[in-house]
């Protein structure tokens, strides 16, 4: 079973870069600091390094009008321009982490969750896609809650 993950498209983001401090406060997003781990990039899919400028946002993952609509909390690194994309591997910011996998059929709704561990994450994706009913996968950091990833057949 062969899936892709892709990171989200810079271009959503790019009217955000270089904004100034209130401005992205008037649109309910937040300029921060990466000071150690714990900032992953929704865009690069990559743990940003000690000193990278980040926008801290609500991201949308789930857009369906459904029970099952998702948002939360996400970094993107300033000024990334390339999504990055996974074919048969998660990413390393997927591989280290407690994730939370959400299985959702082509009209929205959950059809298969489950736990991956730490390095447990190819393994749990494949079995998810064992499910014909399920067309994509969301991937969530277990621990925050937030959005990893969307997850494919490819």
């Amino acid at each position: 079973m062969s899936y892709r993950i892709e990171g989200l498209a810079a271009q959503q983001f790019a009217h955000l870069y270089g904004l100034s401090e209130a401005e992205l406060f008037s649109r309910g997003v937040l300029r921060v600091t990466a000071d150690g781990p714990g900032f992953p990039c929704r865009i690069t899919l990559e743990e940003a390094e000690p000193g990278t400028q980040l926008l801290l946002l609500n991201h949308v993952s789930q857009p369906l009008d459904t029970p099952f609509r998702s948002s939360h909390a996400i970094y993107v690194t300033e000024g990334a321009e390339e999504a990055a994309s996974f074919v048969d591997e998660p990413p390393p910011v997927m591989r280290t982490r407690a994730l939370s996998l959400r299985g959702f059929d082509y009209h929205g709704m959950l059809k298969a969750c489950l736990l991956a561990m730490p390095g447990e994450a190819d393994l749990r994706i494949r079995d998810m896609l064992k499910d014909q009913d399920v067309a994509e996968i969301h991937a969530h950091n277990a621990a925050a809650g937030c959005f990893s990833a969307r997850i494919v057949r490819d």
